[in-house]
């Protein structure tokens, strides 16, 4: 099987401080990665570089695009680029009012994710919005409601729904849960995992918090000063950690 993403030695420094070192690995259609350490370890500026948020000093980032087969996006020119992050692409950002415009009523925040693909029909786009308001548990009611009058939770489904819209088949995920109190995290974590499996997304999920990984991710990686020091399945590297640091993760978990 063709992986979906090849990320083969990424690099990014800045000045004499290492933001993520020779990272390499792939994913395949419809899984979850889950990318974790502790604040300053390298893993948004990773996330970054694959999204094509950051320039990489060295490496490739190749996409089986649907049109053309694997393509280094990296070298993509920047319309390519753009193109790929409103269809093919997602990026949900940690702080929702990132990923909004708070300016626009709900509906109108889904319906643009839409519009930038080229449709047209006002009733479709409207149509189509709502439905998405409503998997992602927000009452169509809402549909003209500025996303200044919800909650945070609400405004981090509704950046969902404005991503996931135009049916794209890799979600790059930065701190989803981030700033959300625990009741939250649950729903939304709950949401997310439907979410994947009922559409077959591939995600790479960054995170601090173990817990949302065990929940959403097939595989895991562990950064530690810019560098992957532990890599595997999951439940394998959460349950039976190698490397020391990993091991300091888990235990640092389970003691609190």
């Amino acid at each position: 099987m063709t992986p979906l993403l090849s990320v083969n030695g990424i690099t990014k420094t800045y000045g004499t401080h290492i933001g993520c070192a020779d990272v390499s690995f792939d994913l395949y259609p419809g899984e979850v990665m889950g990318i974790v350490g502790e604040s300053g370890s390298g893993k948004s500026t990773l996330l970054n570089c694959m999204a094509g948020h950051l320039v990489p000093d060295a490496g490739e980032v190749v996409f089986d695009t649907r049109a053309d087969g694997p393509k280094d996006t990296v070298t993509m020119s920047e319309p390519e680029r753009r193109m790929l992050s409103r269809t093919d692409w997602a990026f949900v950002h940690q702080h929702a009012r990132d990923g909004l415009r708070m300016g626009v009523s709900a509906g109108g925040n889904v319906g643009e994710r839409l519009m930038a693909v080229g449709e047209r029909n006002y009733g479709d786009i409207r149509d189509k919005a709502t439905d998405w308001l409503e998997r992602v548990e927000i009452s169509s009611d809402r549909v003209d409601d500025r996303p200044t009058t919800f909650s945070g939770g609400m405004q981090q489904r509704l950046q969902i729904a404005r991503n996931l819209v135009t049916g794209p088949r890799l979600v790059f995920m930065d701190e989803p849960t981030g700033g959300l109190d625990v009741s939250v995290q649950a729903r939304l974590l709950d949401l997310l995992r439907g979410l994947v499996r009922d559409m077959g997304l591939s995600a790479i999920i960054v995170t601090h918090d173990l817990a949302v990984v065990r929940l959403l991710a097939d595989r895991l990686m562990v950064m530690k000063s810019g560098r992957v020091v532990e890599a595997g399945l999951t439940d394998q590297v959460l349950d039976d950690p190698q490397h020391v640091y990993s091991q300091l993760l888990v235990s640092s978990v389970l003691q609190v």
